[in-house]
This record gives C-alpha cells, structure tokens and sequence, in this order.
C-alpha cells in the first residue's frame, strides 16, 4: 500500500479538477474533518469549505500549509491551481468564441425575445436550438434561406441575419397552416373576390379564407428591428406563401404589400430552385432590382394595377392636379369601388408627397391579426421546431 506522501506525489497534476476535490480526498483518507485541517493550518473553517467548494483558489500561502500538512510540496498545489484556472479560462474562451459564431450568424437577442427560441446558458443547448430554428445539422452550415422573393427596402444583395431569421419563422409557422390544394384557375377566381374587399375595409378579414381556399398559406409576423423587411412570398413543396410584416400599419401600405406578394405568386416567382432578393424602398422611392432582372417591376404593376387602373388614375390625375380635395379623392374612390385611402396612397406614390388627406390611411392591423395565423405585437405564436 502506497503511503499518504506517495499517493500524493503520484497524483497527475495534468488531471482538470478543482484543486479543492484533492483536498477533500486527502483529508477523508486520513479521518480528518474541515475542522482539523483549519485547526492544522491555522487557519479559519471557512477558508477549508471555500478552498473544497472552489469558491477560493489556493494562494502560496495556503499551498505552503498543504504542502507541510499532507508531506508534498508548495509548487505541487501552485501547479494545480494553476493547471484548473487555465483549464477553467479555455473553456470560457471556447464557449465566447461559439457565442460570437451564434451571434454574427443570427439575431439572437431578438429571437428570445420574440419566442422564437429559448434562452439558455448552456452553449451546447443554444447551439443546436439555433441550428434546428434554421434547419441546419451544425453551425458550420449555411443558415441562408432560399428560395424566396421578398420585399425589402434595403438596397443589399444579401439577406440581413434580421431578414433570414424572420423570412424562416415563416416557413416554420407556414407549415402550421392548412390550405387546399393550389391551382392558377383557384387563384384566378381568388382575385376575382378579393377585388370586392377593396372598398370597405372592415371585408379585410375574408381574405385567410379566400386564400386557403385556393391553396395560398397566410401568415402575418411582426418585423424584427433593424430588418424593414414588409412580406415575403415563396413555394413549400407546390404551396405558395404569403407572409406580411405589416410594418406600416395603413390601409394603403396593406393593400399594395399584400397584392405585390400575390404577384409574386401569379408569376412563380421563388418556385424551384431560383433565389430571388428584391429590393424596393416602400415609401416612394424609385430603387429597383440592380441584377437586370423584372420580378419586381411585373409584381409592382400588377399590384398598382389591381388595386386602381393606372389608366383611370392618370386620367384623374391629369384633371384635378394640383388641385386635390377630399371631395374629388372620395368621389373619384367610390367609383371605381375602392378605399379612398387606397387612392391616396397612389397620389402619394406619384406625387413624392407623404403629407396630404393622411386621415384617409387608416389602420387596419386590428382587423386581419385575429382572422390568420400571426405572430408579434406581444402575442407570440407558439415556438416551432424544425419537424413541425
């Protein structure tokens, strides 16, 4: 049998545990207490639970009086103790520098707070959390998603870590969402009857219905900050997807949103393997796709035609500009049976002119958020995993 001295001296110092695990073993394999190795030492009871816990590390002072108290030296404890902290400082850089991978590759913050995700400590759990939220297998892997066709009113070619989390917790909430199956003869009859919402605004909320029922899925989810990004439209398997931000909350800003997205869809744009990035500043400006392609010039036409002909209204224009009243913007609204705010919303396109007759841009959010499946506005829908 090895003596108290020799098991000590044995002992691999390269083994990573807290120095205060030797002590206890010590202590226990001679009988002693806490008690006796403070009184040994001289030093308070305190010190020893501290030194066990790892709530103190070992100064040269104290490894001198382990050293005289188990018959080893004052460099072996030093070593120890020296051998944890570093030990202790590596993992804690590893886990910043995984941290830093997580947060450069997604909005972290803001996915917790949203409940998208759940919080957690432990980098192993967030890791794969995040991971599974992007259909991902590790953190080596692309979070990009693809394909899809958006409107955003940022100028970049590439998503922001903003718009590619938003545009996923879509595809994760799309999938929630039941839908017929989709046919362009559907579609076609679809558009007939969403033409007749356009007048009272209040008929906002049949449209979920008439979209499920030709096998469009809808879905509405708050914008994260920082991401300006307003609706998306792209194809799980054979069903297209529309989803609005409704960052704008305006009758106006809706209608133009939601009926670009369906011209996305009529086009089938996003279907297949294409990736389609489209940018567009939302308030006014004239910014276009820079790659040459016309997605977005076909899908800004079909919207601006749908909701108002573009014929009538530059007739209307051309009659009473500049002379513009709420009387004639009433009048020339009730008939072509549309909103006047939808009018209005087109004269301020034209005009690059956000400040006139606004009291005809009422709000409409309150109407459809409770009529489809959405997600923000302090009401998170539930967290989807990547089987959902």
């Amino acid at each position: 049998m090895k003596t108290k001295g020799e098991t000590m001296r044995d002992r691999k110092p390269a083994e990573v545990f807290p120095p205060g695990e030797y002590i206890k073993e010590e202590i226990d394999s001679r009988g002693w207490t806490q008690n006796d190795l403070a009184e040994i030492l001289g030093r308070p009871t305190r010190l020893i639970n501290e030194l066990i816990s790892g709530k103190r590390g070992i100064t040269p002072e104290t490894a001198k009086g382990l050293a005289g108290a188990f018959g080893t030296s004052a460099q072996f404890w030093m070593n120890l103790e020296s051998i944890y902290r570093l030990f202790l400082n590596v993992t804690q850089h590893d886990i910043v520098e995984r941290r830093a991978a997580l947060y450069a590759k997604a909005p972290v913050r803001a996915m917790i707070r949203r409940n998208w995700i759940e919080q957690s400590n432990n980098i192993d759990i967030l890791e794969s959390t995040i991971c599974s939220f992007f259909n991902a297998r590790n953190i080596n892997e692309d979070f990009h998603f693809s394909p899809f066709a958006a409107r955003k009113s940022t100028s970049q070619a590439d998503l922001t870590i903003e718009q590619n989390a938003w545009l996923f917790r879509a595809l994760h909430m799309a999938r929630a969402v039941h839908s017929n199956t989709f046919s362009k003869s559907k579609f076609e009859e679809a558009l007939r009857q969403i033409k007749l919402l356009l007048f009272e605004p209040a008929e906002i909320r049949k449209i979920p219905r008439i979209l499920s029922a030709c096998g469009i899925r809808f879905i509405i989810i708050e914008a994260l900050p920082q991401s300006k990004i307003d609706g998306a439209a792209f194809w799980l398997e054979n069903t297209p997807v529309v989803a609005l931000s409704l960052r704008y909350d305006r009758i106006d800003y809706f209608w133009y949103t939601f009926m670009h997205e369906l011209g996305h869809v009529k086009n089938e744009d996003g279907k297949g393997n294409e990736n389609i990035a489209l940018d567009v500043d939302l308030e006014g400006e004239t910014k276009r796709s820079q790659d040459g392609r016309d997605y977005e010039r076909l899908a800004d036409n079909f919207a601006s035609n749908f909701l108002v002909s573009q014929k009538e209204l530059n007739d209307f224009i051309a009659r009473i500009r500049p002379l513009y009243s709420k009387g004639k913007i009433v009048g020339f609204a009730n008939r072509i049976k549309i909103h006047p705010g939808i009018v209005v919303g087109q004269i301020h396109y034209r005009e690059k002119n956000y400040s006139h007759f606004r009291e005809f841009l009422i709000k409409i959010r309150h109407i459809i958020i409770n009529e489809t499946i959405s997600d923000g506005w302090g009401s998170p829908y539930p967290t989807f995993s990547k089987e959902a």
